[in-house]
Parts: C-alpha cells; structure tokens; sequence
C-alpha cells in the first residue's frame, strides 16, 4: 500500500507539472507570435540604414567620422545576449559556452577583453566561472524598447570614442524559427566600409548605378547624425533576435516536457496497476490460505 501511495502521489504531482509546462507553451506561443512579427518588421530597417550608412560613408575618407577610423586593436568590448529566464532548452547553455570559449581565444588575441552581458543568466554564468564583467543590463528583455538599444548603443559609442576598447562585437542568438536559432559573432564597430555579403535565400536583383548625390547638409553632418542612429539599430536588432528565439525555445521545451509527461504518466500508471494486482493476488492468496487453514 506504501508503494500504491508513493506511485499516486508520483502521477499527481507529473499532472501537476504538465498542467504547468503545457500553460508556459501557450504563454510562449502567444510572446513569439509578437515577437517574431517584431523581428520582421525591423530586418528591413535595419537593411536599409546599414546600406544608407555605407553608402554614405564609402564617399568619405576614413577620418572623416571616429566610428570609421581602424586603428590596432588592443581592447576588445564584447556584448553578449543572453536572457533574463531559463526553462528555455539550450538557448542560453549554448550561448554562454561558445562565450565561454571564445573569450579564451580572444584573450590571446587583445591584451584586454571588456564584457557587456545582457540578461541574468549570461551575468550568472559568468560569475560563477570567476569571469570579470565590465557591465551588466537585467531586465531589458523582457520589456524590450528602443530605449534599451539607446541606453547600450550610447555607452558602447562613448566607450569607443574615448578609447576605453578599440572593437565592438556581439554574440547572440539570431532567430531563425521557433525550433532553431544559431549562435552569431557580429562586429559592431568600427563600421565596415565594405558591403554586407548577400544573403544566398535573397533574389537577385540588377546592379544599381554609382550616383553621386547632392547632401544637405554636408556629409559629415550627416554621419554624426546616422552612424549612431545605425549602430542603435542594429543593437535593437540583435535584442529583438533574442527575444524571438528565447520564447521559440521556450515554446519548444515546453512542448517537450508537457509530450514526456504524458509518456511519465502512462508508465506510472501502468506500474500502479500492476503493483495494485500484485497486491490483490497477496490478499487473496491469503484469504484462500486462511480458509483452507480452518477447514483443517
């Protein structure tokens, strides 16, 4: 009977469990619907502005604006995304190894390695493996806004212009749909005077002709003004990208555990049963043997 209470107690509290994993799937689905159509609402801008600000800058010489001058690379600034909540598979898990790993190489690389860690568990990761943080951001993915990207952009600029680091890279997870997303390094700044390579899914289009336009004001007012603008972009991007594929794991695990607890609690089930008619079998054989005892 002991075994009998212990397995039904067992098949409650997996009930209980699923009723849970099965309402976060839900939650999840309805959080990616947002914020997938938030990711692809934003690719284009951040398409488009990538381009004007190449376009722009490929004009200039560059000295014309701090943000494109190359110089040696001694200090590097890395911002890692991760998220502020787990029970979301191996989004962060993976993420934070190939950190991890990475910052070993890069340290062979720079004489210093400056990190900017987004989210709660990248910070937790970290810190427990005694791995120094330059800055940490809590909070921001899970009520994601512009303001967020201003907040970061703004410090990550100011950093590189007064020389604080030299280089600017990202590693986050990019959205690629709700069961996959893929761990991206991406450098921020300087800004690449060269074109962005082609995406191999995008249709080709025709070459669009070198025209030499009329600005107003000057070119290099309008790079102080679209450089930040683009380099904010781009980090809203990235965060919009961990926010989608940080609900598509969710989504996913959820989906998985609600699926392993519903095979739980069919072997539960079928052990209580079992164990139910072995215990019936040994009240009967007793009752049967007492029986036969008094007739003798």
């Amino acid at each position: 009977m002991a075994n009998l209470r212990a397995i039904r107690k067992r098949i409650s509290s997996v009930k209980s469990t699923q009723q849970i994993t099965k309402a976060m799937k839900m939650v999840s689905a309805a959080k990616l619907r947002r914020a997938q159509e938030a990711i692809v609402a934003a690719r284009p801008y951040a398409k488009k502005i990538r381009e004007v600000a190449l376009s722009v800058a490929g004009r200039v010489d560059s000295g014309a604006h701090p943000l494109l001058a190359s110089r040696e690379v001694k200090r590097l600034a890395l911002l890692v995304i991760t998220s502020d909540r787990g029970l979301c598979g191996s989004f962060n898990a993976g993420l934070t190894r190939y950190v991890q790993r990475y910052v070993v190489e890069q340290q062979e690389k720079y004489e210093e390695v400056l990190l900017f860690v987004v989210g709660r568990k990248g910070r937790d990761f970290l810190r427990r493996r005694g791995v120094s943080i330059h800055k940490e951001y809590l909070g921001v993915l899970g009520t994601i806004g512009r303001w967020h990207a201003e907040t970061i952009s703004s410090e990550l600029l100011e950093g590189f212009v007064n020389g604080e680091f030299d280089e600017v890279q990202v590693i986050y997870n990019e959205f690629r749909s709700a069961i996959s997303q893929v761990t991206r390094t991406e450098r921020l700044l300087p800004l690449a005077l060269n074109a962005p390579e082609k995406d191999q899914n995008e249709v080709e289009t025709e070459n669009v002709p070198d025209i030499e336009y009329l600005y107003e004001p000057d070119k290099r007012k309008i790079l102080e003004l679209l450089l930040p603008k683009y380099v904010e972009t781009d980090i809203f991007r990235t965060l919009l990208e961990s926010v989608a594929g940080e609900h598509g794991a969710r989504m996913t695990a959820m989906d998985s555990a609600t699926n392993n607890s519903v095979d739980m609690i069919a072997r539960l089930t079928l052990q209580m049963n079992r164990a139910r008619q072995a215990t019936i079998t040994t009240e009967l054989t007793e009752i049967v043997s007492g029986a036969e005892a008094l007739k003798g």
